[in-house]
């Protein structure tokens, strides 16, 4: 009786003799990815840094024990996000550094957050340059912060923690650049070598031939090769036995 799960067993357990057959080259495969992405992680890609400003969104009349002002500031958290963005915002941080970034390509450059259940906003900065994200981050604080007491018509935010110099770079992370390389290397080369032995539809042998044409085997003729190894290991087994040795 045909077994559908049995067979299944079967396929799989040739699919993994056949990986371990051809292991050297999925660990070759796996050493070069990791070689490929170390290489562009400490050679060829620039390292990005970040440093960051924080402002505290409630106003300095706001009294701490109204619990509707304290609501206030909270949900006008979302709209002062909305105005560092902004093209006056950013126009004016790029005049007042000095920098030939247009508004698209500036804004790329920062990150603004509000972390839950707070009313602080934090301003961050990227860039290959550790300096100018430390003065980006800092610049965009001073001007956002004027800009939100103009357009509100209140008091001003406060910064409460200016952005320092960060000599540890957020990009690329070399580590899981190298993880991502190794584990692609490992995947191709599985995927190689599973559809390889996939599409190889000839017959290698006597359960190929059963699997296959559903025929059954009576005798099999040793190829030239076979014939010269098992000859050998017939002649030194008689040799052993009969006591001699050459």
């Amino acid at each position: 009786m045909y077994d559908e799960n049995k067979e299944i067993e079967i396929d799989l357990l040739e699919l993994f003799y056949v990986l371990r057959k051809n292991i050297a080259v999925i660990a070759l495969s796996s050493i070069i990815g990791t070689a490929l992405f170390g290489v562009y992680s400490f050679v060829v890609a620039k390292p990005v840094y970040e440093s960051t400003a924080k402002i505290y969104i409630l106003s300095q009349s706001t009294s701490l024990t109204s619990f509707a002002d304290i609501q206030i500031s909270s949900s006008l958290a979302k709209d002062y996000e909305e105005m560092i963005f902004s093209r006056p915002v950013v126009t004016q941080v790029a005049k007042n550094l000095n920098l030939d970034y247009e508004y698209e390509e500036l804004k790329e450059k920062l990150t603004v957050t509000n972390p839950a259940d707070t009313r602080v906003l934090s301003i961050s900065c990227r860039s290959n340059d550790v300096k100018e994200a430390r003065d980006l981050a800092n610049e965009f604080a001073t001007v956002s912060k004027r800009s939100i007491a103009e357009i509100m018509d209140t008091d001003e935010p406060t910064l409460f923690e200016k952005a320092v110099i960060n000599e540890d770079p957020v990009k690329p992370e070399k580590l899981k650049n190298m993880i991502i390389g190794f584990l692609l290397g490992f995947i191709i080369a599985c995927a190689v070598v599973i559809i390889r032995y996939m599409l190889n539809d000839s017959i290698k042998n006597e359960e190929d031939i059963e699997r296959y044409l559903g025929l059954n085997t009576l005798a099999s003729i040793p190829n030239e090769k076979t014939q010269k190894v098992q000859g050998l290991k017939f002649r030194e087994s008689g040799e052993v036995e009969g006591g001699k040795r050459r």
